[in-house]
């Protein structure tokens, strides 16, 4: 007998072992998904401290790859989009994620665009449904903090962004959602993107194909 729970404790340890491995703590996705959160800000914070020299282009073409890399814009454009995702055909799917992506680059770009003593901090992070939220704020030249919390899911690139909340509630995604129904109400999949990529034509980002 003694030799049987020997065997089935040791057993139990390496299944225990297995799952830990298959499985990160928690402590350890939070740790994941803040660091897409900080990949962020560290590119804000260069971009900021170079913006005059670096211009409108010049901040949009550091910050475009790294949004492409920390956000999920598939699902984000997807979410955004509502019920009329399922009547574009894979070209217009494709086309409208990518004006998001360019339209999101575009907007960091403009908002971000000097360097005043600003901090960017990475709080904290609490579990969600389907993923986790981590916590941040923005703390301005003059002292005063921003919350920005992030929703995050893992995908298969890693912890990835899907929603930004603004001073810890407002949805961004549930903004987008509002103005994307009335635009494809009006104009069509062809007005939204076009209303995309013109947004982000006026912040000064460089179209590209």
């Amino acid at each position: 007998m003694r030799r049987f729970i020997g065997w089935a404790t040791s057993a139990l340890s390496a299944a225990a072992l297995a799952l830990a491995l298959t499985f990160p703590s928690t402590s350890a996705r939070a740790e994941a998904g803040a660091d897409a959160v900080r990949t962020l800000y560290a590119t804000l914070l260069s971009v900021m401290q170079n913006g005059p020299s670096l211009g409108a282009h010049g901040r949009y073409a550091q910050i475009e790859p790294v949004v492409g890399r920390v956000f999920d814009l598939p699902l984000m454009t997807r979410l955004a989009v509502g019920p009329h995702w399922a009547t574009m055909d894979p070209a217009q799917q494709q086309q409208v994620t990518q004006a998001f992506g360019r339209y999101i680059a575009a907007v960091y770009a403009d908002r971000f665009d000097s360097y005043a003593g600003e901090k960017l901090e990475v709080t904290g992070s609490t579990p969600s449904t389907g993923g986790m939220i981590i916590t941040s704020r923005i703390v301005k030249s003059n002292g005063d903090p921003v919350e920005i919390n992030y929703l995050m899911h893992q995908s298969g690139a890693g912890w990835q962004i899907t929603d930004i909340y603004l001073n810890g509630t407002i949805s961004e995604l549930a903004t987008h959602r509002s103005e994307f129904s009335s635009i494809l109400q009006t104009r069509g999949v062809n007005g939204l993107i076009a209303t995309l990529n013109g947004k982000a034509a006026a912040l000064g980002a460089e179209r590209t194909s």
